[in-house]
C-alpha cells in the first residue's frame, strides 16, 4: 500500500475531515452509556436528585444538623443559605415551589461556586445522613437498623412514648453523642463513591418530601431532560456516522478512479515490450478486482480504523471509571479475540494471496475462449475449454470455499465472547451491587462500554484479515505504475519544421525484441519520399510488419536511426511523432460506437463530407450508404457485426480521413480481394499524391505498380528498386513473383 500512498494523499482534506466525524462520533457513542447510567442512578434510584447540597431546607431541620455539627461547622453552612420568612416578599415567589413556606420559615442556597459546593457538600452529608437515621429510628426501628446495625446508643423500645429522640440526644454526654456520631460514620466510610452520594440523596429528598415538594415532578424533569440529551446525542451521531461513511465512500472512490486511471494511462504508454510482461487477463484483473480491493481497504480504513482506536481508548478509561474491579473481563475478552483473529490470519493470508493470481487465470481463459469462440467451434473443442475453465473456476472456487468457511467461523464465535462477557459483567457486577460497591446504573453503563471495546477490537482484527489481500492487490497494482517504460519522450523534445513533408529515411536500422538472442532486423537503409509508394515485401517471418512498426515507435531501434524531415525520431514527442502518421494495422480493429465515432478517433473534427470521401477511396461506400444510418451505423464491439472485409476497409478509410503527411498500411489489403484491392489503390493515388506510403503486403499485385519496393529476407534488404528492376535483379522479389503470377500478368 506504500507504493501507492500518492494517489491517497490528494484527498488528505477529506481525510483531515473524517478524523473530525470520527472523533465527535465517538464521543457521541460513548456518550450514550453514561447518560443511560445517570437515568438509572439519579432519575430513578436518586428520584431526579443530582446535588447531595440541598436548595432549601426548613429552620427545623437546620437546628437538627447543628446536633451533629460543631459550632464553627454550622456557623459555616448558615453562611451559605439565608433565611425567608413565610409572608415575605421573597416567599411569595417561593411558596409554589416550597409549600411547607407557608407555615415556616425556611432557609435557600445562595450562589455557590464549584468550590463552595464541594465544601458544603462535605460540611453536610455527614449531618443529614444522621438527621434521617435519627428520625428512622424513631418511626422505623427496623430500617434504622440497615444503617447502625445493632450497636444503637440506647434501646428505643425503653424510651418513654413520644419522647423526641432529637432532644434526648441532645441531652446525652457528649462522648455518647461522638459514640454515635462515629457509628453512623463508620457505616459511611464502608460505601464507595456514588452509593455514598446515594444514601446522601436520600436525606436530601426526604427533605424536600418534608418542604413539600413534589419529587415525582422533579424525577420526571430530570428523566425528560437527560432523555431530551440522548435523542440529540443520538442524532449527532447518526449525523456524523453518515457524514463519515459519506466522507470514507467519496474518498475511496476518489482513489479507486484515480488508481483505474493511472493503470489506464499507464497501459495506453507501453509498447510492445511491456505488454510481454503482463496478460491481458491480467492487466483488466488489476485495473477492475485489485483496485475494488484497495478501495475497500481504504473505506474500511477511514470507516473503522480511525474509529475503532478512539472507542476502544476513552471507552477503557470510562469503564474502568466506572468499575475498576471488573477490567480484567474485557482484558479477557479481547485477548480472546487477538487469539481467535491471529488463527484466522494464519489460517487465510496464504489463500489471500493467490486468489488474484487464480482471478487472473480465471479472466485469461475466458478471454481466450470468447476471442477464439470461432476456432474453438471449428475444431469441436467445445468440452475441452468447458473442462480448461471448469479447472481454473473449481480453482478459485476451492481458494474462496476455504476462505469463506474459515470467515464463517468468526461471527459465531464473536457472538460467543459478547454473549459470555455479557453473562460474566452480569455475575461479577451483580455481587458488587449486592455489597454496595457499584450501582445498577453504572453496571448498565460498564457492560455497554465493554460491547463497545470488544466491538472496536473486532473491527480492527478484521481490518488486519482483509489487509494481506488488499496490499497484495496494490502490490500488484503499483507493479504496473512503476514499469519502467523503453520507449519514452525526450527531455528536451524537439520540433519538425513545417511544413511536415513527410521523408522517412532509414540509416543503418537495426532491431532486436526484448529477450531476444538475435536481431529481426538487420542493416535497414532506405529512403521512402513524399508522392512515392514504398511497398515491403517478403516471406511470412522477414520482419515486413516489424519494420513499419518502428515508424510510429510501436517499437525502438537497436542500432542506427530512424528520421522524419530530417530529425531523429526519437527526439520529437510520441504525440507530434504520431500526428503525422495514418495507420492501419494488419488486423482491422473498430470500437465499439458508429462507423462516425470510429472515423472521428483519426480526426474528431472530421466532416461528413470528409468522412464520405474517405469512404469512397477505402470502397466501403456501397455497404455504409446503403444501411439507413449511413455513416451512424452502430458497429459492435471489435466489429463483430461486419465482415473482415467490411471491418478492413472502414479502417482504411479511418486512415484516409486524417490526411496526413505518411500513411502506413500494415498488410491491410490481404483481407480484400484483387478486385476491391485494384480498385482501391486507384482512387487511393489522387488521395495519396502529395503524401509518404508505406505499404506492407505479401502480394506482388499489390506491390508492382509502387514507386519502389523493398524486399526483405531473414531481416534483411535484399532488394530495393521497381518491380522492373527487381524482376531483373533480385532472385528473391523473382521467386515470389513467380509463384503468384503468371508471366503474362508479370509482363
Amino acid at each position: 500500500m506504500r507504493r501507492i500512498m500518492k494517489y491517497i494523499k490528494p484527498f488528505w482534506g477529506l481525510i483531515v475531515l473524517d478524523l473530525i466525524m470520527v472523533s465527535i462520533m465517538a464521543y457521541a457513542n460513548l456518550s450514550l452509556p453514561e447518560y443511560l447510567s445517570r437515568i438509572v442512578n439519579v432519575g430513578i434510584q436518586q428520584n431526579g436528585i443530582e446535588k447531595t447540597v440541598p436548595e432549601a431546607v426548613r429552620a427545623s431541620f437546620m437546628d437538627k444538623l447543628a446536633v451533629f455539627q460543631s459550632p464553627e461547622e454550622h456557623t459555616a453552612v448558615l453562611a451559605g443559605y439565608h433565611l425567608v420568612e413565610p409572608g415575605s416578599a421573597e416567599a411569595v415567589g417561593l411558596v409554589s415551589t416550597y409549600p411547607t413556606l407557608e407555615q415556616e420559615p425556611i432557609y435557600v442556597l445562595n450562589a455557590l461556586t464549584s468550590q463552595d459546593d464541594q465544601a458544603f457538600a462535605d460540611l453536610m452529608s455527614r449531618p443529614m445522613v444522621l438527621v434521617q437515621g435519627v428520625s428512622l429510628l424513631q418511626n422505623n426501628p427496623e430500617q434504622a437498623k440497615a444503617i447502625f446495625g445493632n450497636n444503637m446508643p440506647f434501646d428505643i423500645s425503653k424510651l418513654p412514648a413520644g419522647m423526641d429522640l432529637f432532644t434526648l440526644i441532645q441531652q446525652l454526654p457528649q462522648d455518647q453523642r461522638d459514640a454515635f456520631k462515629t457509628q453512623v460514620g463508620t457505616y459511611l466510610n464502608s460505601l464507595q463513591g456514588s452509593i455514598l452520594k446515594q444514601v446522601v440523596i436520600q436525606a436530601v429528598s426526604a427533605e424536600y418530601k418534608a418542604l413539600g415538594m413534589s419529587i415525582e415532578k422533579v424525577q420526571t424533569n430530570f428523566i425528560l431532560r437527560i432523555g431530551a440529551l440522548m435523542l440529540l446525542v443520538s442524532l449527532i451521531s447518526v449525523i456524523t456516522s453518515l457524514t463519515v461513511s459519506f466522507l470514507a465512500s467519496r474518498t475511496s472512490a476518489g482513489v479507486a478512479r484515480d488508481l483505474r486511471s493511472a493503470v489506464f494511462q499507464k497501459v495506453t504508454s507501453f509498447s510492445s515490450a511491456e505488454f510481454e510482461n503482463f496478460s491481458t487477463a491480467s492487466l483488466i484483473t488489476r485495473s477492475t478486482n485489485d483496485v475494488t480491493q484497495v478501495q475497500q481497504l481504504v473505506f474500511m480504513i477511514m470507516r473503522m480504523a480511525f474509529t475503532a482506536p478512539l472507542i476502544a481508548t476513552i471507552g477503557i478509561i470510562r469503564a474502568l471509571d466506572k468499575s475498576p474491579n471488573m477490567w480484567w473481563l474485557i482484558a479477557l475478552a479481547v485477548a480472546v479475540i487477538i487469539v481467535v483473529i491471529s488463527i484466522l490470519l494464519v489460517t487465510v493470508m496464504p489463500k489471500f494471496k493467490i486468489m488474484q493470481t487464480l482471478i487472473d487465470k480465471i479472466n485469461l481463459v475466458l478471454r481466450e475462449n470468447l476471442s477464439g469462440i470461432m476456432v474453438v467451434r471449428a475444431f469441436n473443442k467445445q468440452e475441452f475449454e468447458e473442462n480448461r475453465f471448469d479447472v481454473a473456476n473449481q480453482n478459485l472456487t476451492n481458494n474462496m470455499r476455504f476462505v469463506g468457511r474459515a470467515m464463517v467461523f468468526l461471527f459465531p464465535i464473536i457472538n460467543l465472547i459478547f454473549s459470555g462477557l455479557s453473562i460474566a459483567i452480569i455475575w461479577v457486577g451483580a455481587h458488587e451491587v449486592a455489597q454496595s460497591a457499584l450501582q445498577v446504573g453504572d453496571l448498565i453503563a460498564f457492560m455497554q462500554y465493554s460491547m463497545q471495546i470488544v466491538m472496536a477490537f473486532i473491527n480492527l482484527s478484521i481490518l488486519f484479515v482483509f489487509l494481506p489481500r488488499a496490499a497484495v492487490s496494490g502490490a500488484r497494482i503499483a507493479d504496473v505504475l512503476e514499469t519502467p517504460l523503453l520507449i519514452k519522450d525526450p527531455a528536451e523534445p524537439k520540433t519538425l519544421p513545417e511544413p511536415v513533408k513527410g521523408v522517412v529515411h532509414f540509416e543503418d536500422v537495426d532491431f532486436r525484441y526484448p529477450d531476444a538472442e538475435a536481431d529481426v532486423l538487420h542493416d535497414i537503409t532506405f529512403t521512402a519520399n513524399p508522392g512515392q509508394v514504398t511497398s515491403i515485401i517478403g516471406s511470412t517471418g522477414c520482419g515486413k510488419s516489424t519494420l513499419v512498426n518502428l515508424i510510429p515507435r510501436f517499437y525502438e531501434v537497436s542500432k542506427g536511426r530512424i528520421t522524419l524531415d530530417g530529425v531523429d525520431i526519437r527526439d520529437i514527442t510520441q504525440q507530434e511523432l504520431r500526428d503525422e502518421i495514418g495507420y492501419t494495422a494488419q488486423r482491422g480493429i473498430l470500437f465499439s460506437g458508429t462507423i462516425a465515432s470510429n472515423m472521428q478517433l483519426a480526426k474528431a473534427d472530421a466532416s461528413l463530407e470528409e468522412m464520405n470521401e474517405a469512404l469512397r477511396i477505402a470502397q466501403a461506400s456501397d455497404f455504409v450508404l446503403e444501411d439507413p444510418n449511413g455513416v451512424e451505423r452502430e458497429i459492435a464491439q471489435n466489429g463483430t457485426n461486419v465482415s473482415g472485409g467490411q471491418k478492413q476497409r472502414l479502417s482504411i478509410a479511418r486512415s484516409l480521413v486524417k490526411k496526413p503527411p505518411i500513411y502506413i498500411f500494415d498488410d491491410t489489403f490481404s483481407a480484400l480481394d484483387f478486385k476491391t484491392d485494384s480498385m482501391l489503390r486507384a482512387a487511393l493515388k489522387d488521395q495519396v499524391k502529395d503524401s509518404t506510403v508505406l505499404i506492407v503486403t505479401q502480394r506482388v499485385a499489390t506491390a508492382m505498380g509502387s514507386d519502389q519496393i523493398l524486399v526483405l529476407e531473414s531481416g534483411r534488404v535484399v532488394g530495393l528498386g521497381t518491380h522492373k528492376d527487381l524482376m531483373r535483379d533480385c532472385q528473391t522479389y523473382q521467386e515470389i513473383a513467380n509463384s503468384q503470377l503468371s508471366k503474362e500478368e508479370l509482363a
